[in-house]
């Protein structure tokens, strides 16, 4: 008979049972998040959270008992050194399961069970959750009690009590006059200043548009001056290129005449020799 055996045993045998669930807590250490079935994540669940909260105390005692349930040493250093530095705050709670659906083929449920401190996103949504959760209330106003008592009043209390109201009642109009008075105050002096403002805009703006206009003439001045002084060069420079070429073409021209020279005495000299030529043949003739 099963009396009082409310654990799942997961269809194993004791040593089968405690060999799958002490694997499966040292891969939960190691890479903070697995995914199993839902039943087996929350056997893993009331097998894992009493060696966390164990390593809250880093003893000898403690990760001896630690490891004789992981038998894994690199899974006991990573959880003494870094997960109970990361959970000493936390008073228990220290795993969440995340279910994501059923398995294709049998249809068993399927979950994600990870460390509650290594999921960033969802820490970071409860900050945020908490941030805008807080409200400021207001201390309530306390109940101010009035004892009724009786008042007695003599003839010459109410008599002077008569004559504070008369003088009261003739006072006031006063002060109402008084209040129109300022109130009408108050008004023509917002008028004027109202006035005085849109008065200074104009000036601004005036005085801001005839700066611009000088700017713009003296712009315009400038422009003008820079096409005169740009066209005065240029003239300049064609008087001087009209110089430069008509020296040029004489320059050109006086070599060619005295090119020509040298011909005409080249032709003289040949006609005086052919004049000689004919002298001394003539000489010659003549002596024979």
């Amino acid at each position: 008979m099963r009396h009082r055996k409310s654990f799942n045993h997961l269809g194993r045998k004791k040593a089968h049972r405690s060999a799958m669930l002490s694997n499966m807590a040292s891969s939960l250490i190691m890479s903070k998040k697995i995914e199993t079935t839902v039943a087996k994540a929350k056997a893993l669940r009331s097998y894992i959270e009493p060696l966390i909260t164990k390593s809250k105390d880093d003893s000898t005692h403690s990760r001896r008992v630690v490891f004789s349930y992981l038998q894994n040493k690199e899974s006991v250093t990573e959880l003494f050194r870094e997960i109970a530095v990361k959970i000493s705050e936390r008073p228990g709670g220290y795993t969440r399961i995340l279910k994501t659906g059923n398995r294709l083929g049998d249809n068993a449920e399927m979950c994600i069970i990870e460390l509650v401190d290594y999921n960033e996103n969802m820490l970071a949504a409860t900050q945020e959750t908490k941030a805008k959760t807080t409200k400021r209330r207001k201390r309530a106003k306390k109940k101010t009690t009035t004892a009724q008592t009786e008042i007695t009043v003599t003839p010459t209390e109410k008599a002077a009590l008569t004559e504070e109201v008369t003088s009261t009642k003739e006072v006031a109009p006063i002060k109402e006059t008084e209040t129109k008075e300022t109130e009408t105050k108050v008004e023509d002096n917002k008028q004027d200043i109202v006035e005085k403002v849109v008065e200074s805009k104009e000036e601004k703006k005036t005085t801001e548009e005839k700066p611009k206009k000088d700017i713009v003439k003296t712009q315009d001045s400038a422009s003008k001056e820079e096409t005169k002084k740009e066209e005065k060069p240029k003239k300049d420079i064609v008087k001087t290129q009209g110089f430069a070429s008509q020296e040029e073409t004489k320059k050109e021209e006086k070599p060619k005449v005295k090119a020509e020279k040298p011909k005409k005495d080249i032709v003289k000299t040949q006609d005086s020799a052919s004049q000689e030529e004919k002298t001394n043949t003539d000489k010659d003739n003549k002596e024979n």
